[in-house]
């Protein structure tokens, strides 16, 4: 059953031992996190920290790029006129008086019947309209033979051709590429606005966990989903504020959810029905928690609230749903405040069905797939505790709530986990 999202107001419903009796669409989920995610405020970086970051204000060229007009060359500079008629048959010379090299330029004027050596980047000499490349040159002496005519104008970068001062040159909601960054230097820009990261606090809860490296008891198991999780963060633009194993214990956990700092918490397993699931009646209780019990495989046990201005998202413990409902949703509310596009973070390609993949109506699936060339097959072992099936498919498909399945020859769109190659 689906029900209405409200805001955690009506009352918790204890679902321990008793199952779910009506769930939230991915679809209510998506619009209930759309409306709640602001952009964070600003904060100034330094350029050296600013890739990847997301630019709070645009950008405004103070000066001209280049600031003069310079050789694109290396070659000779002289006046253009004075190649007319020059060939392999005619070659024609100018007396050489001096040359301009980077950060060094020529101090006199280039008049008529001279002409200078230059280098690639060179200032351009008063008096000179044009560049001859040095391969249809050759220096006989005090004078330059060349067998090529230059047009006034050729083979010179004019001053503000890259920028011009005044110009914007990035606009605000950029994410900064690494050429971004280094127009940015190109125009003098030492620190840039940006978006501030969202802190993200992940809680590992579980008297089942262990971390590795330390000694592990009987019947506990090592932590896979945090550095899962601090993985899934930092691709997704967001900041670790502390990462923590908990047991399960309710003050432990409440502890943790309601000590100030961050601003989205990561509560990895206790999220489902079981008796020692304390998460959710926790959080209902420092917080709000209007989303418990999602239509979806795996991860239908995720829960979301928040706690005055911080989101809570309990995700479960399995590795492959806690994966799956991060992507879904936590990782959506990190990308939003921290002024990224909310979609997807993965390549995608169309791919052709070849064995049938199953799901029932009225949930959406997440389905693990190995590509072959231009055909999919669906993982065969594929639980949601079973997280190397993650690293043996190439990506996901999502079938949709109002599909039971895809049929073999049906063209799909495949989230790939690795680029492109």
């Amino acid at each position: 059953m689906q029900r209405t999202l409200d805001d955690g107001c009506c009352g918790f419903d204890d679902v321990r031992m008793r199952g779910f009796r009506e769930r939230a669409t991915v679809g209510q989920v998506c619009e209930w996190l759309d409306a709640r995610c602001r952009t964070l405020g600003s904060e100034v970086v330094s350029l050296a920290s600013a890739f990847g970051r997301v630019l709070a204000s645009p950008v405004i060229a103070s000066l001209d790029v280049p600031p003069f007009d310079r050789s694109a060359m290396d070659g000779f500079a002289m006046r253009g006129a004075e190649t007319t008629g020059a060939g392999d048959y005619n070659p024609l010379a100018l007396r050489l008086i001096g040359q301009s090299l980077p950060g060094r330029p020529f101090a006199g004027e280039v008049v008529v019947g001279t002409a200078i050596r230059i280098m690639t980047g060179a200032p351009i000499p008063s008096g000179a309209d044009a560049v001859l490349p040095a391969e249809f040159a050759r220096e006989v002496g005090e004078r330059v033979e060349f067998t090529a005519a230059m047009a006034p104008g050729r083979n010179i970068g004019r001053r503000g051709e890259d920028v011009a001062a005044g110009q914007t040159v990035l606009e605000s909601g950029r994410r900064l590429r690494p050429q971004d960054v280094g127009l940015l230097a190109s125009i003098g820009v030492q620190s840039v606005s940006v978006v501030k990261r969202p802190r993200v606090r992940v809680l590992a809860t579980g008297d089942e966990l262990a971390v590795p490296g330390d000694d592990r008891k009987p019947f506990q198991i090592f932590d896979s989903n945090s550095p899962t999780l601090h993985a899934l963060i930092e691709r997704d633009g967001g900041e670790l504020e502390s990462s923590r194993l908990l047991i399960d214990d309710r003050a432990a956990i409440a502890a943790a959810l309601t000590e100030p700092g961050a601003d989205i918490i990561l509560v990895s397993g206790g999220s489902s029905v079981g008796a020692e699931d304390h998460a959710p009646a926790v959080l209902s209780e420092v917080g709000a928690l209007p989303i418990h019990g999602v239509a979806m495989r795996p991860s239908s046990p995720t829960g979301i609230g928040h706690i005055g201005d911080v989101l809570v998202f309990l995700l479960p413990g399995n590795p492959v749903s806690c994966l799956c409902a991060y992507d879904f949703f936590a990782g959506r509310a990190i990308r939003q405040l921290g002024g990224r596009l909310s979609d997807w973070p993965y390549l995608r390609q169309r791919a052709i069905v070849g064995s049938k993949i199953v799901s029932a109506v009225g949930r959406v699936d997440y389905c693990r797939v190995r590509l072959e060339s231009d055909r999919i097959e669906p993982i065969s072992t594929s639980g949601a505790s079973i997280l190397s099936s993650t690293t043996r498919a190439a990506g996901f498909v999502i079938v949709p709530a109002e599909l039971e399945g895809y049929a073999p020859g049906t063209e799909v769109e495949v989230f790939l986990y690795d680029p492109l190659p």
